[in-house]
């Protein structure tokens, strides 16, 4: 069966418009209400889940169409209001709750929103459960008699556990006194729990994006946007910064001097460290994962897997290897050995406990690693375009691995959420990956305009 609304992370779109409107919304909360009800193994109780949600304006309205919608269904349902998406994974887990749900579309605009679903063990719903959401979602919406309908009740605690969960993912025998950090909690989710786990563990905070007023989310702020992090950074002579995005699951830094450390950086400070104490017998990347990250970590005999693009599809590729460290250089970071899920707050701490044990900054860390340079050219696609069966294309592509005399690479894929086809290359010298990248954005615009002429005349 072919999804019809879950993408790869979640129903995520445009609020107001389908799937993010309220009915959708209620009925979404129904049929994933009917599908756990059917999958609890308890006879009395009812089945329970947690809602969380980020800082957008239309959070309220979705969270109350889900609410009712999982009432309908029998379902109970606990509110924690803003908390990052790791959180509700990790509470949901903690509080033995069939399912966790955010309300949220991470690092993208306020006028969007989405849903995302965690199962009872704090992980992405399996594929069959969210197909059988889908299946359930083509049938009428109905309502549980009244003595069965579900109850509703706010979690009062839920910051101070989160809090407490993440400052036990920090080794007991370090502390972050002496640091000056500055926290951008991107006016989303962890706006009231980053800044408070740092400056648990001694760290002297800078506060910025921490003011969310429901249209800000995500605005000039955040992991997507660290420039503001990294000027304040430089202006108030902090040790580093830590850049959350809207949801809490995406991390990126900045040094002292105002060097930015994406994802792959992050994840070889991490892996570098492990390496020093355990064996790490493997990094899970994926497609866009940098060639000089690939390359540093096999000179410390670590091998990377490259996965689809999208955390997902690295977790996948981390529980099949029993491999405990993957990411995406976008600064989704999972540590499997302290979450079920990526959380950019823990994977801060990680790489803080690594500079702390080695006596390193950031700049230090990450001397052995040289990224290779990256250009990437969007080209719009029109309907019924296989850019796969092109000759031309795919002869574009060999010119250019020519051309780069296996110092780079050349990466055709469509996204995953908008009709673009992303052209990358990525090799030593910038001048000719760019040249490259160009060329064969060139031929891909030209092929797909001769096919609109043919498919569409006049």
């Amino acid at each position: 069966m072919t999804r019809r609304y879950f993408g790869t992370d979640g129903v995520r779109g445009r609020v107001g418009e389908e799937p993010i409107t309220p009915e959708f919304i209620m009925r979404l909360g129904y049929a994933a209400g009917v599908v756990l009800a059917a999958k609890d193994n308890h006879a009395v109780e009812h089945p329970a889940v947690l809602i969380g949600k980020d800082t957008r304006i239309s959070g309220y309205m979705l969270e109350a169409a889900l609410e009712a919608g999982f009432a309908a269904a029998g379902v109970d349902v606990m509110l924690c209001g803003p908390m990052p998406t790791p959180a509700v994974a990790y509470l949901t887990r903690a509080l033995r709750l069939q399912a966790g749900v955010v309300i949220s579309a991470s690092h993208n605009p306020y006028d969007d929103n989405g849903i995302k679903f965690f199962s009872a063990q704090g992980t992405k719903l399996p594929d069959a459960v969210e197909l059988a959401i889908e299946a359930q979602l083509e049938q009428p919406m109905a309502c549980m008699p009244s003595a069965r309908l579900g109850k509703a009740r706010r979690i009062d605690d839920a910051a101070g556990r989160y809090i407490e969960f993440c400052k036990s993912t920090f080794p007991n025998e370090l502390d972050l006194r002496g640091l000056k950090l500055v926290v951008d909690s991107a006016h989303g989710a962890a706006y009231q729990v980053a800044a408070k786990v740092f400056h648990e563990l001694g760290a002297e905070i800078v506060g910025v994006g921490d003011t969310p007023n429901g249209l800000n989310i995500n605005d000039k702020v955040g992991a997507t946007a660290p420039q503001t992090m990294r000027d304040t950074v430089l202006a108030t002579h902090a040790d580093a910064g830590i850049a959350l995005d809207g949801d809490g699951d995406r991390l990126v830094m900045v040094d002292a001097a105002g060097g930015v450390y994406d994802g792959d950086r992050l994840l070889y400070v991490i892996a570098r460290h492990l390496s020093r104490t355990t064996k790490v017998t493997g990094v899970a990347g994926t497609l866009m994962s940098n060639l000089g990250f690939e390359h540093a970590l096999a000179r410390l005999k670590i091998p990377l897997g490259r996965a689809k693009v999208g955390d997902r599809y690295v977790l996948e590729m981390m529980q099949a290897n029993d491999w405990v460290l993957g990411g995406e250089n976008s600064g989704h970071v999972i540590c499997l050995d302290r979450h079920t899920t990526g959380d950019g707050i823990i994977a801060a701490l990680q790489v803080l406990a690594a500079l702390r044990a080695g006596k390193e900054t950031l700049q230090t860390a990450c001397a052995d690693l040289v990224l290779y340079p990256q250009k990437l050219i969007n080209v719009r696609l029109v309907a019924g375009f296989d850019w796969t069966k092109s000759a031309d294309i795919l002869a574009a592509m060999a010119t250019a691995e020519t051309v780069l005399a296996g110092n780079g690479r050349v990466l055709l894929r469509p996204s995953g959420t908008e009709p673009l086809l992303r052209v990358m290359v990525e090799g030593r010298d910038e001048a000719v990956v760019v040249q490259q990248a160009e060329y064969i954005a060139s031929v891909v615009k030209r092929v797909i305009e001769q096919h609109g002429s043919v498919v569409s005349p006049g």
